[in-house]
C-alpha cells in the first residue's frame, strides 16, 4: 500500500511536471507565432539561391570611399539629378542582379549608390555560418553607415534622394524612412521589419511582399498595408507578387523568363514609385 501510494505520487507528481512543461512549450511556441504574425525575421530563405559574386560586373564603376564605404555608383554625376540608394541583402553590393537594378535605374536617370555595408564579408554561401555572420553584420550599424553615405550624396549637392531595400537592407531603409533624410522608400521583401517601423514611417513608402516567404509572409505585409492606410498623410503602395519566393527581386536566374518578368514587374513598381516622389 505505502509503495503503491509512493508510486502514484511520484507519477502524479511527474505528470504534473510534465504537464508544466508542455504547457510552457506551448505558450511559448504561441508567443513566437503571435511575434512574427506581427513582424518579419529572419529564415533560412534569406539564404536561397545565393548569387555569385562579381566585382567587375556593371556599367558603373566601384569607389573605394563613398561616405566610408566602398561603393558601387552608376549613372553620371549632374548635382540637379535625383539619387538612389541600394541598400543589398546579405549578400553584399557585387551580387550582379543588384548591379544590373542599379545600372537600369541609372539609365532612368537616377545616380545610384550601392555600397559594400558588409566591408568585403558578405553572407557565405552556407547557411550553417548565418549565425555567426548577423552577429557581426546587425542592420542598426547598416543604419548609421548609410546616413553617411546620405550625408555624403547631400555634400554633393543632391538634394532628393530615394532608398531601396533588399531583405536585411529593408529594416535599414525602413529606419531612414523614419526621418526626412530621405524622399521615399521601398522595401522588397523585407527582413526584420516590425508592426512599430511601419507606424514610423514619415515619408512615402512601398512594400513589396512575396506569396511564399517566411521572413515577412503574406499576413504580415497585409498587417503593414492596414497600418499605412490609417496614415493618409503618408502615401503608401503594397503588393504581394503571386507565384514568387523571398528574394525573387534580386536572386532570380537570369535564364528563367517566368522569374526574370516577375523581378522587372516589381524592378517597375519600384521605379514608379521613385519617379513619383524623388524626381
Amino acid at each position: 500500500m505505502v509503495t503503491s501510494q509512493t508510486i502514484t505520487r511520484g507519477s502524479t507528481a511527474r505528470h504534473s511536471v510534465l504537464s508544466r512543461a508542455v504547457f510552457v512549450a506551448v505558450l511559448c511556441s504561441v508567443q513566437v507565432f503571435f511575434c512574427m504574425a506581427q513582424n518579419s525575421t529572419f529564415t533560412k530563405q534569406c539564404c536561397h539561391n545565393p548569387p555569385t559574386p562579381d566585382q567587375f560586373y556593371g556599367k558603373g564603376t566601384v569607389v573605394d570611399n563613398f561616405g566610408g564605404l566602398k561603393t558601387y555608383i552608376s549613372g553620371s554625376f549632374d548635382s540637379s539629378k535625383p539619387a538612389i540608394l541600394l541598400v543589398s541583402d546579405i549578400f553584399g553590393f557585387d551580387a550582379p542582379n543588384l548591379r544590373a537594378l542599379a545600372d537600369k535605374l541609372a539609365e532612368s536617370g537616377f545616380y545610384v549608390a550601392v555600397p559594400d555595408f558588409f566591408y568585403g564579408d558578405p553572407m557565405p554561401q552556407d547557411f550553417s555560418q548565418f549565425p555567426a555572420w548577423k552577429q557581426k553584420h546587425g542592420p542598426a550599424k547598416g543604419f548609421e553607415d548609410a546616413k553617411l553615405v546620405i550625408q555624403a550624396l547631400k555634400e554633393k549637392g543632391v538634394s532628393a534622394i530615394g532608398a531601396a531595400g533588399f531583405c536585411w537592407g529593408a529594416k535599414v531603409v525602413v529606419e531612414l524612412a523614419k526621418s526626412d533624410d530621405i524622399k521615399a522608400a521601398v522595401l522588397l521583401h523585407p527582413s526584420l521589419v516590425t508592426v512599430d517601423d511601419i507606424k514610423e514611417v514619415k515619408i512615402p513608402i512601398s512594400v513589396l511582399g512575396a506569396e511564399i516567404d517566411r521572413s515577412t509572409p503574406p499576413e504580415v505585409t497585409k498587417q503593414f498595408e492596414e497600418i499605412l492606410s490609417t496614415r493618409p498623410e503618408v502615401p503608401s503602395y503594397v503588393k504581394i507578387f503571386a507565384g514568387v519566393q523571398h528574394g525573387w527581386t534580386v536572386r532570380y536566374e537570369v535564364t528563367d523568363k517566368a522569374a526574370v518578368e516577375k523581378a522587372e514587374e516589381a524592378h517597375k513598381d519600384m521605379l514608379n514609385w521613385f519617379n513619383k516622389y524623388v524626381k
